[in-house]
């Protein structure tokens, strides 16, 4: 382990690749299903995908669509020019030989990503983005002596967004990745379901003691925050350790064992022109006019950022707007209370509810956020309910997790469940009466002040009305009869 002393001498430099699977119906240059998550291997192939001999790439306008809204989520605007090229190498899980690709005109260049980190902000630029199609994927069985080839994702249509080396530190590399997911899934330019593969980071880090890079190890197909984070860390004791022994960092591609928490050598790194990269001559250039762009630029939600100060308008603590933000369904059930005219009082009470109960039972597996019943006009009654005392707020509680699991009306949910509160001072009355007497002891310390001995009585009347009378009017009551 390196110590905290010998650390401050290097600067640590991170770039990172991430590869976006886009949500797209067929594959970017064929007409076979782009979702094999649950598919019998190479079943979701065709002709074009194998590379058959004649066979032709015909690009999915949809793919170039999705990678225009990226470019307007990384805060920039697409290229009107970009082209495709062939990149050359040669593994089981790539029968064309090539990789189609944008190497020279990418679809997306420059932008930027915010992120904040120990509440200070930093900006991550954007070197570039281009749309390539995947490869397949080879598997290798556990005490064989063979490999397998599963071509369904061979042609998926992917989107690698390369960062510039901005970043310093493996929580500044995670906040960076946590914010590109949620910048995709916003503009719906993925699933980004990292289970799945549909975002995948590449991490290039280096360390030096002066403003010269040092020479970088790229750590390849991390597919969470967590292995972002932990393969950084690992990464970074090594090149350092390896330049206190005098020793030199050689580039090359790494991979991260997750089991073992460490990182390991895969291949020597390649250079560009190890790839032999040219122009496809089967696919002509993408020429996009004025008029797309406008349209696609006008079919943009609100991102994350913009979607984050309406929740801090809500005076919501940081980790309910965290919560918010990252749970979209629950996010835009928010936004959408909003937009209806909820009073704020009542939207800022529903959004608790969603980010402490609702949240509990997600985490719990009760339910999932795609399948909670978020019925605008139900919550909206519960919140009134809550607020004008017709139930308490426990009572309202015990309502929203019957309302969210089964569905219903909460006003018939209190009924069913004997939870609508008593505000009829006439029949609280008798009940209080009853506390006293049976009470004189605290009655008396109410007469001399004493804060606490009100709550308690309160408590006993709320004991003896089985939870229905309302505890405003009943400590009401109780200072009128012992006045």
């Amino acid at each position: 382990m390196i110590s905290a002393e010998i650390r401050k001498k290097y600067t640590v430099t991170i770039g990172i690749e991430c590869h976006v699977q886009l949500k797209t119906k067929t594959k970017l240059f064929s007409a076979a299903g782009n979702d094999s998550r649950e598919a019998a291997p190479n079943t979701h192939i065709s002709h074009i995908d194998l590379g058959m001999p004649g066979a032709l790439p015909v690009l999915n306008e949809a793919a170039v669509e999705l990678g225009m809204k990226a470019a307007f989520a990384l805060g920039t605007t697409p290229q009107k020019f970009s082209e495709f090229d062939r990149k050359h190498y040669f593994y089981p899980d790539l029968p064309t030989g090539y990789q189609i690709t944008q190497f020279y005109h990418p679809i997306i260049i420059g932008g930027e990503v915010r992120i904040e980190v120990d509440g200070q902000e930093k900006i991550v630029k954007i070197h570039e983005a281009h749309l390539e199609a995947d490869a397949g994927k080879s598997i290798h069985p556990p005490g064989k002596d063979y490999s397998l080839v599963d071509l369904n994702r061979a042609g998926t249509p992917l989107l690698e967004i390369v960062s510039e080396p901005d970043m310093h530190s493996a929580e500044e590399a995670k906040v960076y990745a946590k914010e590109l997911y949620l910048r995709m899934r916003y503009a719906g330019v993925s699933e980004a379901n990292m289970y799945y593969g549909n975002m995948r980071f590449d991490v290039n880090l280096s360390v030096s003691t002066n403003d010269v890079l040092g020479t970088r190890s790229e750590t390849k197909n991390l597919n969470s925050f967590r292995s972002i984070e932990r393969a950084i860390e690992f990464e970074t004791e090594r090149q350092i350790e390896l330049f206190e022994k005098g020793e030199k960092v050689v580039q090359e591609t790494r991979g991260w064992d997750d089991a073992k928490q460490r990182t390991f050598t895969q291949r020597s790194k390649e250079e560009a022109h190890d790839y032999r990269y040219m122009p496809d001559p089967d696919i002509p250039p993408l020429v996009l006019s004025d008029e797309m762009i406008e349209k696609v630029r006008s079919t943009m939600p609100a991102l994350p950022g913009e979607v984050r100060e309406k929740f801090m308008g809500l005076q919501l603590d940081s980790s309910s707007v965290d919560t918010l933000v990252e749970e979209m369904p629950a996010g835009r059930f928010v936004l959408t209370l909003l937009d209806s005219g909820c009073k704020t009082a009542d939207v800022k009470r529903v959004a608790n509810w969603l980010t402490s109960e609702v949240q509990a039972l997600v985490a719990n597996d009760k339910i999932s956020w795609e399948t909670a019943k978020l019925d605008v006009a139900n919550f909206k009654q519960l919140a009134e309910m809550t607020s004008s005392n017709k139930v308490s707020s426990t009572g309202a509680k015990a309502i929203l997790i019957d309302m969210v699991q089964i569905g219903g009306s909460p006003a018939e949910i209190a009924e069913a469940k004997n939870l609508l509160q008593v505000s009829d001072e006439d029949e609280i009355n008798d009940i209080v009466k009853q506390v006293l007497a049976e009470n004189p002891k605290a009655a008396e310390d109410v007469r001399n002040g004493e804060a606490k001995a009100i709550g308690f009585l309160v408590g006993q009347i709320m004991k003896a009305s089985k939870g229905q009378a309302n505890p405003s009017v009943a400590q009401d009551l109780i200072k009128k009869q012992l006045n």
